[in-house]
């Protein structure tokens, strides 16, 4: 009895192990990126803002309307905005009271080390046999313990998201505002999408329990792991184990859907895979698909203030370049 108890008990980590040892090296890939991120950024170039100022009318309070082109002098008391000449935008969090950057994300080649990796294991189970046979004999291994099924992987997969948007309403705000992050959100969701679901339809592998042909890629561990992988985006810059929670509810994810009989380990790994790669791209290509859907231009700006200088009034207008 005691014997059978360790085996229930044992049971549960059939399909942990190999894809708890990936999110470990996901994890270390990440930390060396970051750690890359942070030194090329010691000493950035400064980016030379030329700003333009005029005086483009003035109202005299003896000589009536003339005309000027000076610009304002330091004595004087315009009220035109001083522009300040900041190579980037930061804010403040006020949790972790962390400048975080704004700049547009540029993915480097480590980004791509696992995605590249999870998914070349999954293609590869489908014809090597030795990861064949690990994906029949985890199907047997969890056949012969009888694992409970659940339906609770169906709801992990967004809990990775729920809680970004959940955070940010509580006021611990992350790297992007609620347009910018939804954006980013729904392009991964698409990119994930358009290589998951042709996928499924060009391989044609049949699931464990033979529901149908639609195995490979895994679809639910696709949309966990761009969702954990999204929370990591948002938060890395403020607090590192805060934006690495969203992990273990994609893992979950992955795991149930091997216990659940609807995947094979293989089609697991590869749809974790492809769900931090459709991420990575997302935030890689944000800055053209917002500027394409909101004609967002952040390298200029235009401001026109009321001034007063040696007793004229007039308007004052300074562009950024």
């Amino acid at each position: 009895m005691i014997h059978m108890k360790q085996n229930q008990q044992a049971h549960l980590f059939v399909c942990h192990p190999l894809i708890s040892i990936l999110f470990l090296l996901d994890v270390t890939v990440v930390k060396s990126q970051i750690t890359t991120e942070v030194s090329s950024h010691i000493n950035p170039s400064e980016h030379n803002h030329s700003v333009f100022k005029t005086n483009i009318a003035t109202i005299g309070t003896t000589d009536g309307i003339t005309n000027s082109s000076h610009l304002l002098s330091a004595d004087s008391t315009g009220l035109s905005p001083v522009v300040n000449r900041t190579n980037k935008a930061t804010k403040l969090n006020r949790f972790f009271h962390t400048a975080i950057d704004e700049t547009p994300y540029r993915p480097h080649l480590t980004s791509f080390i696992v995605p590249t990796a999870f998914i070349g294991f999954g293609v590869a189970s489908l014809s090597i046999n030795g990861l064949k046979n690990l994906n029949l004999s985890t199907k047997d291994e969890i056949s012969e313990h009888q694992l409970k099924h659940t339906n609770l992987d169906n709801y992990s997969q967004y809990v990775p998201v729920a809680m970004v948007y959940g955070l940010n309403a509580l006021g611990v705000q992350g790297k992007h505002n609620f347009k910018d992050r939804t954006v980013i959100y729904l392009t991964s969701q698409l990119i994930s999408g358009a290589m998951v679901l042709p996928l499924k339809h060009i391989v044609k592998e049949i699931r464990p329990d033979s529901s149908n042909n639609l195995s490979f890629p895994s679809g639910h561990t696709a949309t966990a792991f761009s969702s954990a992988q999204f929370m990591f985006h948002e938060y890395r810059d403020s607090n590192f184990w805060l934006s690495i929670s969203g992990y273990p509810f994609a893992i979950f994810t992955g795991t149930y859907r091997a216990i659940n009989n609807k995947h094979w380990v293989g089609d697991v790994v590869a749809g974790a895979g492809f769900g931090i790669l459709a991420t990575e791209l997302a935030y890689w290509v944000h800055p053209k698909i917002n500027h394409l859907l909101f004609k967002d231009d952040k390298t200029t700006s235009a401001t026109i203030m009321p001034f007063y200088q040696n007793k004229h009034f007039g308007l004052s207008y300074a562009k950024q370049f």
